[in-house]
């Protein structure tokens, strides 16, 4: 009796881990070659929206959004073949996601910022921004954040949320940019001097654009000097290199014609006694 029992039990093991055991293995090899043929789909998605020349932007956001989905839907697959009901599945999961979302309410704020930075577009990818605080060029946008990677070649990970949520300074968003330059000179140097050499310097780089047309100006009578106001225009993915160089050349031309550059003095007078 004893004996047929323990046979009857191992005949029931043997059937379950058969019939389970293939189910599970076949839900682990749907999810793992679903992945890797999401992952494909996705690079090859990336490719061809590359040679319809979309924007990196887009193609960085929807890259993110389609991975996302196609998870979603072989871990339905997968739990499908282990027998469990998938539409009974998808409530519990709409129900549980309900709950998710409101201990997760930032999280999905910043899903929120980031189609709104797709549609409204304040940036793309190739930008160089300033927000919150910081500067770098727009690496990458995905559903939760935004990485910049500044000029010393640090990642910065910022949440969308964050983003849109205060002032966003965009460097490269127009064709065109203003180096705005102070020059201090001495009370005793030539002023029409000064002005003349800063203007010979702008009128020959040839990277100084004719227009809109430069400026150069007295801006302020400081206690100590005359301050030049010098704005030139130049191609904002000129700028830092051209600002650079009219320093220095400027400086040069200050030093050969004897414009001097006023430093703080302080002078003291001693009182005798007798």
């Amino acid at each position: 009796m004893i004996v047929q029992k323990m046979e009857h039990y191992t005949d029931l093991i043997l059937q379950y881990s058969t019939e389970y055991g293939l189910k599970i293995l076949g839900a682990i090899a749907i999810f793992f070659i679903g992945k890797w043929i999401a992952r494909k789909a996705i690079f090859l998605m990336g490719k061809a929206m590359e040679k319809a020349h979309v924007d990196a932007t887009l193609i960085s956001f929807s890259s993110n959004v389609v991975y996302v989905a196609l998870i979603l839907a072989i871990v339905v697959a997968a739990t499908s073949n282990l027998g469990v009901n998938t539409s009974s599945f998808i409530a519990i999961f709409g129900a549980a996601g309900l709950g998710i979302g409101l201990a997760l309410k930032d999280t999905l704020a910043n899903v929120g910022a980031a189609v709104l930075i797709i549609f409204f577009r304040p940036f793309k990818v190739g930008d160089s921004i300033e927000v919150s605080g910081v500067m770098g060029t727009v690496h990458a946008i995905n559903l939760f954040s935004t990485t910049l990677t500044t000029a010393d070649n640090r990642s910065i990970i910022i949440p969308n949320g964050t983003l849109v949520a205060g002032n966003i300074i965009n460097n490269t968003g127009n064709k065109e940019r203003r180096i705005d330059m102070t020059f201090d000179i001495d009370y005793k140097n030539d002023l029409k001097v000064a002005k003349e050499l800063i203007t010979h310097v702008l009128e020959g780089h040839p990277k100084v654009l004719k227009e809109p047309i430069f400026t150069v100006a007295v801006g302020a009578l400081a206690p100590t000097s005359v301050q030049l106001y010098v704005r030139p225009w130049v191609l904002t993915e000129e700028y830092w290199e051209v600002r650079f160089e009219l320093i220095e050349a400027i400086k040069l031309e200050f030093d050969k014609h004897g414009i001097s550059v006023p430093f703080p003095q302080m002078v003291t007078h001693v009182k005798q006694d007798g």
